[in-house]
């Protein structure tokens, strides 16, 4: 988005008492809808994301393509072993891979993690990079477009439409309906299933799981928040705290589901029987592992995909490997080569992230040019122990956002994100964006905002 777009917002915040009024309405607005991860505000600033259409077609596309690519490395893994072999799952996550969900679709609900950097001038090349798949438990849908309807309500906004045409992008319903398609494919008639939203109690996304019983209940449609500890099966019925369940919304872990239940567990029982339907399933956590992007970007995997989506592979996924000893090509502004990966890892710190084929939240992650070689030769040997992937650093932008503070506007730069939903895999319905002064931009580890993303054009 031009900063031409983001300064007149930024000068209409200023008119007036515009400012004090909208963060006041802001404050009211989180505390209303329960917009809090945990205990803190879900965000903390008086702009949103702004895209051009232009721009969100141009993301969608790109994603729609790389999306196909992950399918096609997906089913082409399943059918092979040796291929399946690079994504590092463990023992149990093969087995359960194999189950069959019921529908066609491996993640229903997902979301690219990306950095978009538009061109700076008409005609400058824009750089959209993944450098992430969420293929199993994406949050922040519902957060959006609650953020949204907040928006839309401060006068801020309100004062910037007589300008600027603003249109919010929903994307919770969206993730209803593929719930809502997996099921019809799974039951095979017409009928209304009965859905738990699937997690622990305690976890700080329960804000989040309220806003999607009201999705449900929407749609007309019995619905419950549960936790898998307070799970039944008996008889070929699943009950979640003596509730029936048909559908559920997955968004525990399947980690975390499998290390503290078990495999014998009620739910994953249930669900291997196919006693019940639930998204996303299983075989959701090929392509959930941080190796999938190194499998998919890798030379070896070129001849499964179409020219289209081999370019935007090359386009749009940073170079990304498996770190073990082996050779392979890297591509940069003086060609291809052939690489021997270990010394080159240890050689390229500053240009190089490595991070943890399992791990989420930032955990894990080490950014090469934030340490020392001592410590990035350290890493690397982490990295040999344990599954990890070595990807290429990306440009991470930035854009000006106002707060309200002490009766004055105050506008600094953070870095941004942009995490386009995906529906079925290849459909973007949406765009999460995350805030932070932090290069990790991870609201789970404990920093920065989430601000809903909105289309503009001027008037």
């Amino acid at each position: 988005m031009s900063t031409a777009t983001i300064a007149r917002y930024h000068e209409t915040l200023q008119q007036g008492t515009l400012a004090a009024e909208s963060a006041a309405v802001l404050v009211q607005q989180l505390r209303d809808q329960d917009l809090f991860f945990g205990d803190r505000p879900l965000c903390g600033v008086l702009r949103p994301r702004f895209l051009s259409l232009a721009e969100y077609r141009h993301i969608a596309r790109a994603s729609g393509l790389v999306g196909s690519a992950f399918e096609k490395v997906r089913q082409a893994a399943m059918a092979n072993a040796e291929l399946r072999a690079q994504f590092g799952l463990t023992a149990w996550e093969e087995q359960l891979i194999h189950a069959d969900p019921g529908f066609a679709a491996a993640s229903p609900t997902s979301r690219l993690d990306a950095f978009y950097v538009p061109g700076e001038t008409p005609g400058d090349a824009d750089a959209l990079k993944f450098t992430e798949y969420n293929a199993e438990t994406p949050a922040g849908a519902a957060y959006n477009d609650a953020l949204s309807r907040a928006f839309l309500a401060l006068p801020s906004m309100q004062a910037f439409t007589r300008s600027h045409l603003v249109l919010p992008i929903p994307v919770a319903a969206s993730v209803v309906d593929v719930l809502l398609q997996a099921f019809a494919q799974w039951r095979g008639v017409a009928e209304k299933p009965s859905v738990c939203i699937l997690d622990w109690k305690e976890v700080p996304t329960y804000s989040e799981f309220v806003l999607f019983e009201r999705e449900f209940r929407g749609r007309g449609l019995d619905v419950c928040i549960g936790d898998p500890r307070d799970a039944e099966y008996s008889g070929g019925r699943l009950t979640v705290a003596g509730k029936p369940v048909t559908l559920i919304y997955k968004r525990v872990l399947i980690d975390e589901l499998v290390t503290r239940e078990g495999l014998e567990s009620p739910v994953v029982r249930a669900v291997r029987d196919g006693a019940v339907c639930m998204v996303n399933p299983f075989r959701c956590k090929l392509l959930h592992k941080k190796a999938s992007l190194a499998v998919l970007s890798d030379e070896r995997q070129a001849s499964l995909f179409t020219a289209e989506e081999h370019g935007a592979v090359l386009a749009h996924v940073p170079w990304t490997r498996v770190v073990e000893a082996r050779h392979t090509q890297y591509r940069d502004s003086g060609g291809e080569r052939t690489v021997d990966l270990l010394p080159f890892i240890a050689e390229h710190r500053q240009r190089l992230v490595l991070k943890p084929n399992d791990d989420y939240g930032g955990k894990g992650i080490v950014l090469g040019w934030t340490v020392d070689d001592t410590t990035w030769q350290a890493a690397i040997q982490t990295a040999l122990a344990e599954p990890y992937i070595v990807q290429e650093r990306v440009q991470i932008p930035s854009e000006a956002w106002p707060t309200y503070a002490n009766g004055a506007v105050h506008i600094g730069e953070s870095m941004l994100d942009t995490a386009p939903f995906l529906a079925n895999g290849t459909t973007v319905n949406g765009c999460l964006t995350r805030i932070a002064t932090d290069p990790l931009l991870n609201v789970t580890a404990g920093g920065g905002s989430n601000v809903p993303t909105f289309l503009v054009e001027e008037r």
